[in-house]
């Protein structure tokens, strides 16, 4: 099943202005506060953690507070444009047990 839409670059460059003014409020301060990825759970300083956008923007996805989650910049790069579906593949995939994964 493809789960790619069209996404315009200007969509995008809105979505990512309104991603930096969502940075810069009391709520998302609020959430970074809590030092802990949203994906990992790991501990992280405030400062390190990035915003991640559950649906990436380049999926179709918006910068809204439902949509934006902390998360450490090792997860929001290997999470990189997946969907949640695929993100969840993807970490099974990883979990798997060496053995299983010699038959993919």
């Amino acid at each position: 099943m493809d789960f790619f839409i069209e996404v315009s670059d200007e969509e995008i460059r809105r979505e990512r202005a309104k991603a930096r003014d969502l940075r810069k409020s009391n709520w998302w301060k609020n959430r970074i506060a809590q030092g802990t990825c949203h994906y990992c759970g790991a501990r992280v300083r405030p400062a390190d953690l990035s915003l991640d956008h559950i649906v990436p923007l380049a999926r179709g996805g918006k910068s809204t507070r439902g949509n934006c989650v902390p998360s450490c910049k090792e997860c929001n790069n290997r999470k990189r444009d997946l969907l949640p579906m695929e993100w969840e593949e993807y970490l099974a995939r990883l979990h798997k047990p060496d053995e299983d994964r010699s038959a993919d």
